[in-house]
């Protein structure tokens, strides 16, 4: 049996990063962005701009879009790769997005392919690294033959047992790590208000209760000084609140909601850092 053939759709600051990887290991990868293959450096000869090709040409989509709206223009709407008569049998859905979503696209996938979702975490430097954290649902089997792959892209592969379970933990994950967003924003600027030097509070936070993912990695992280703008990434952390707040608006024993929703108020007013 031939090696599988593998694409990412979305090569952006995540996918980019993951199909480099696969290439480095000898894996078959190739990719699609609806931007010009020019723009992806030494990897354009592997980016197919037309979606009917690629999606005839892979038997394993990895799909790292932006969202829910992306993602079924992907599938089933503008680029429809799954209303091809040849297309992708296996489709991963590593993009973040509300678990409530993922039944209606599975519904809608031909019979013969399978799905899993297969959301990450570790920002774009452990993308570039190959030691992402995958948090991954769907069935045994295929999970199984599908993690060789994401060992490749990552250094922890958790699957947590059936479709959607991994995408309920990955959003659950950033409820966590956008709050923690919000409280080192909220706390810079209590340190100017009050006079002191926020890079120092920021370096005794470091081994400190204060200690936190984004505020001790706040000069590694590329977007960390951005101000809020729905098209950059505070605008993709504002959509993984939204991701979070859609999982949980139906459960009533989910006593979060209004505390995610002023969460996502301070990330709608964020401002640019410029220390």
């Amino acid at each position: 049996m031939r090696e599988p053939i593998i694409g990412i759709a979305g090569c952006g600051s995540m996918g980019l990063p993951m199909a480099k990887q696969l290439l480095a290991a000898g894996q078959n990868v190739w990719g699609y962005d609806i931007r010009p293959a020019k723009e992806f450096g030494d990897f354009q000869s592997r980016m197919i701009p037309d979606p009917a090709e690629f999606g005839t040409k892979v038997d394993i989509l990895i799909s790292v879009v932006r969202n829910h709206q992306q993602t079924l223009e992907l599938c089933f709407d503008d680029q429809a790769l799954f209303t091809l008569p040849n297309h992708p049998k296996t489709f991963v859905c590593s993009s973040t997005l509300s678990p409530r979503v993922l039944p209606d696209i599975l519904d809608r996938l031909p019979q013969d392919v399978a799905m899993v979702d297969a959301a990450m975490s570790g920002a774009p430097a452990r993308a570039e690294n190959g030691t992402l954290t995958f948090m991954v649902g769907g069935e045994f089997g295929v999970v199984e033959c599908l993690t060789p792959l994401f060992e490749i892209m990552g250094t922890e592969v958790n699957h947590l047992g059936f479709m959607g379970s991994g995408m309920t933990c990955k959003v659950i994950n950033n409820f966590v790590a956008i709050t923690g967003v919000a409280a080192v924003r909220k706390a810079i600027t209590a340190a100017i208000a009050l006079g002191m030097d926020p890079k120092t509070l920021l370096d005794i936070m470091k081994s400190s209760s204060g200690s936190t993912w984004y505020g001790d990695n706040i000069d590694r992280i590329s977007w960390s000084r951005e101000g809020y703008d729905p098209g950059n990434t505070i605008g993709i952390i504002e959509k993984d609140m939204l991701s979070f707040l859609d999982a949980v608006t139906s459960n009533p024993d989910v006593e979060v909601k209004d505390f995610a929703a002023s969460v996502l108020e301070v990330v709608r007013s964020m401002e640019p850092l410029d220390f």
